[in-house]
């Protein structure tokens, strides 16, 4: 049986999709990638940070195709932090935006919240975005930080032995998919994925695509136009590093938790994933928040500051430290 969702929103979901709706602002396939890019950062993006850390540092590493810029987060002392200093996890994160919209700066929030819970260092990446650079440049740059990040664990006091991926939406996606690329390629040995909301199969075909294709924050109409851009050729909708719920086998991937949304169009492809995991073995903590919506890990600041999405960061911390604390 398939995850349901709620018989209603939650309240502070409700009061934010109807301030949403007042500000009527277009839907992806009304505008340009560029004039989507500028909304979403309008709406996500500036603003004070709401948790301080040790440090945050901007910088730039060697990718297949130039520079890619990232954001590395430390948190200094915290749950994860080792006397040693040298013995923490290091997690890697892939921002959302369906390909196409989001940077490190949209995701700012999320990623300071992350590592101030988990006392982790968090590297995240500013893929490249469609449909200027289509599949598979924005995943060949998410696993060319992997690989920088094995290596460079040991200068941010982290064990490469315990690097997690992880990402929200098709940053959940790009996640799923580099652990399937480093498996394949025998490449760095992730130790664990949290994968939110992500898209990893045919969600089209998914009770909950129709059961939520409109009036919640995500549409069907703008998940067809984030897939339209990021694939310039129809044959790469059917590659399993797009979408890996297609791939054969997923044995020998690492643990995971997967969280989904009640009224999310995603929600069951996530909870398909899950399952597939699961199946081939993969051990998976599956999470269903069944009265939100899609984008709500990264509510937790001012103006809508969820109470459920701090919760499902203490969720995401919780597991991550119970499969790599030492």
């Amino acid at each position: 049986m398939t995850p349901s969702r709620a018989p209603e929103p939650h309240p502070g979901v409700k009061r934010f999709l109807e301030r949403y709706a007042s500000l009527d602002t277009p839907s992806f396939d009304e505008v340009s990638a560029e004039e989507a890019r500028r909304l979403f950062d309008q709406m996500h993006a500036g603003g004070e940070p709401v948790i301080d850390l040790e440090s945050v540092q901007d910088r730039t590493i060697d990718g297949p195709n130039g520079a890619v810029p990232i954001r590395i987060y430390e948190p200094g002392t915290g749950p994860g932090s080792d006397a040693a200093g040298d013995d923490r996890p290091l997690l890697c994160y892939f921002h959302g935006g369906g390909w196409v919209i989001g940077s490190i700066d949209t995701h700012d929030d999320t990623c300071r919240k992350l590592a101030v819970g988990s006392g982790y260092p968090v590297v995240s990446v500013d893929y490249r975005l469609a449909p200027e650079h289509p599949f598979p440049a924005g995943l060949e740059d998410c696993y060319a930080a992997i690989e920088w990040a094995a290596d460079a664990a040991p200068a941010l006091n982290a064990d490469s032995d315990r690097l997690v991926v992880a990402g929200d939406s098709a940053g959940g996606n790009l996640a799923a998919a580099a652990a399937l690329l480093a498996r394949d390629r025998n490449g760095p040995e992730i130790a664990y994925q949290l994968l939110i909301y992500p898209e990893t199969g045919d969600a089209t075909a998914t009770d909950s695509y129709a059961e939520n294709d409109e009036d919640y924050l995500l549409t069907t109409a703008d998940m067809a136009w984030c897939r339209d851009h990021y694939f310039a050729r129809e044959i790469d909708r059917g590659n399993i590093y797009a979408l890996p719920r297609l791939a054969d086998d997923l044995s020998g991937l690492p643990p995971a938790t997967v969280m989904t949304a009640g009224f999310d169009p995603l929600r069951d492809d996530g909870y398909a994933y899950a399952r597939r995991l699961e199946d081939d073995g993969v051990p998976v903590t599956y999470r269903n928040y069944d009265d939100m919506i899609h984008g709500f890990f990264g509510m937790i600041s001012d103006p809508v500051n969820l109470d459920r999405a701090h919760a499902a960061h203490e969720d995401a911390v919780g597991d991550l430290q119970r499969a790599l604390e030492r």
